[in-house]
């Protein structure tokens, strides 16, 4: 098992608790006071990418042996010559040079500002209580958002006829955040699992919103293999999920359950959404219910859909990524273990499914494998455990050129808390409006200013873009995406300016190089000192 350093002295950051590969912590806190390196760079930007207190040190790195497959096991490769997809090779070029832009889609193309999107962050209470930053910021950093599951199901105002949803406040409210700041980069995409469905969400959303919302379906996510989960610690609340059709546990209907809540010793329920595909045995009866799932979303007028699948085994991915190709859909998003935002089991997030690199580098292999017969490719994006620019370029490489997108999920939501929190403590008015959980700001915020100006590296720059007057309508937390997103960017540039790479379409599996033996077998990216190991040999006998 590998393990990671808690603290990284060289610029300044520092784990709460256990660092996992990605920089953050197993459990990552709404309220967390930090630091870890995502928690940085949500203030600082791309400060964060440099060693601290320059001028003052030197610094050097020990990451240098790689043990077992990991994203960790990849290294990136640059050259000393040449620039491919420069607009000018005759001009001096700088890593700000580099296009970030990239796009996806079949029949309608997508075009993101990032190659960034966000998991899903459905009905969860920690989405729906920071959505305004994290909906607000991703539209302004022109990245892609998805409403999770269950949104519709869980709201207590959300009303039915018929046994389909006629009024959805909570869902209205999370699209027309995002589609305000929206400027023709990004997508807001919503997700249904099999509550969903059976709720009539994409018949509400096809009605209310069109071609202006992707329509994604799901099979898991790389936390867990069965439904969403969520707590609830009313008892009155989790009989309204029972009634809405929920699986609640325990049953707050039966009168053990009601007194042992009343005396306090239950006192959270659990909700459950079921199993899709139970009635299902075969390959082929997969086959068709997908196909005539997506049929049927093209008829409800839907132009754009997209998959999400977990880090189910290989039978399931190549199911996917068929499926997905032939119906021609747009995106198809992969989920390796062990990520996650929400309730999931934790033995599970632990012990199930595939690990990230090991799922994206078997996708390569079964997408090349359908290209080689002529077959056109869905789009794909890779999740499962991303945060720092140097794991983004690397799973772009291994994935190229099929994979467009990253998704991230906790990640993307930190500078969400973090700029809340700095929000409620620097206007107690709008703490609770916010969900702010400081009363006050902490040293590791102080250290850079009293107020968001000089706090957030990046304020100016979003008050730049939306002007003065419309900065009082934005959440901090915004902010703090916009400068994570900053860091992010700049750090992949940089990256890809090292490899001469100045368009994302050109980043390649040629641009990485395993570092060990083993991650060569696993990922079919070559062992660092054989890549180019001729050529040097004939540079010398020249």
């Amino acid at each position: 098992m590998n393990t990671y350093a808690k603290s990284n002295d060289v610029i300044g950051s520092v784990n709460r608790g256990n660092a996992i590969e990605s920089g953050l912590c197993t459990l990552c806190r709404a309220d967390c006071q930090g630091k870890c390196e995502t928690w940085l760079s949500s203030l600082r930007g791309r400060e964060i990418l440099y060693p601290r207190d320059f001028g003052l040190v030197t610094a050097g790195s020990g990451n240098t042996c790689h043990v077992g497959v990991s994203y960790n096991s990849l290294r990136i490769q640059g050259l000393n010559y040449g620039a491919m997809g420069a607009a000018d090779t005759n001009a001096d070029l700088l890593f700000t040079d580099v296009s970030l832009e990239t796009s996806f889609g079949a029949r309608e193309i997508t075009k993101c500002k990032v190659p960034f999107m966000t998991g899903a962050l459905g009905s969860t209470f920690i989405a729906a209580k920071y959505w305004d930053s994290f909906a607000v910021g991703c539209a302004l950093v022109g990245a892609p958002i998805v409403v999770g599951e269950n949104v519709v199901g869980v709201d207590r105002e959300a009303e039915f006829k018929n046994g389909r949803v006629c009024k959805a406040p909570e869902l209205e409210r999370r699209i027309e955040t995002y589609m305000r700041y929206y400027d023709g980069f990004g997508a807001i995409i919503v997700q249904l699992n099999v509550e969903d469905t059976r709720n009539g969400v994409a018949e509400y959303v096809a009605e209310k919103y069109g071609d202006k919302v992707i329509i994604e379906l799901k099979w898991g996510q790389g936390a867990k293999n069965i439904g969403g989960e969520i707590e609830v610690s009313s008892i009155e609340y989790a009989q309204f999920l029972k009634k809405r059709g929920y699986l609640v546990d325990p049953d707050p209907d039966r009168e053990e359950v009601k007194e042992g809540f009343a005396k306090g010793s239950v006192k959270h329920f659990a909700r459950h959404s079921r199993l899709g595909y139970t009635n299902l045995s075969t390959y082929d009866q997969v086959r068709d219910e997908f196909m005539n799932s997506v049929k049927y979303l093209r008829e409800l007028g839907f132009k754009r859909i997209s998959l999400k699948t977990g880090s189910y085994g290989m039978e399931a991915l190549a199911m996917a990524i068929k499926f997905a190709s032939e119906a021609e859909l747009d995106l198809l998003t992969m989920d390796g273990s062990g990520g996650g935002t929400g309730m999931s089991p934790w033995n599970m997030m632990e012990s199930w499914g595939v690990p990230s690199i090991l799922l994206h580098a078997k996708a390569h292999e079964y997408a090349s494998r359908l290209a080689a017969r002529g077959k056109r490719v869905v789009d794909m994006s890779f999740a499962g455990g991303f945060a720092k620019g140097s794991n983004i370029f690397k799973a772009l490489a291994l994935g190229a050129p099929f994979a467009k997108m990253i998704c991230m999920g906790r990640a993307m939501m930190i500078p969400g808390f973090l700029g809340a929190n700095i929000e409620g403590a620097l206007f107690p008015e709008r703490r609770a409006a916010v969900s702010g959980n400081w009363d006050k700001l902490p040293a590791a915020v102080t250290r850079y200013g009293q107020v968001p100006e000089e706090i957030f590296a990046c304020y100016q720059d979003v008050a730049k873009h939306v002007g003065a007057a419309e900065m009082k309508h934005i959440p901090l937390g915004a902010v703090g995406i916009w400068s994570l997103v900053d860091k992010l960017s700049a750090g992949l540039q940089q990256l890809m300016c090292g490899a001469r790479k100045f368009r994302l379409r050109d980043v390649a599996r040629e641009d990485i190089a395993s570092g060990n033996r083993e991650t060569e077998r696993e990922t079919g990216i070559r062992f660092i000192t054989d890549i180019m190991d001729e050529t040097a040999k004939r540079i010398l006998d020249s």
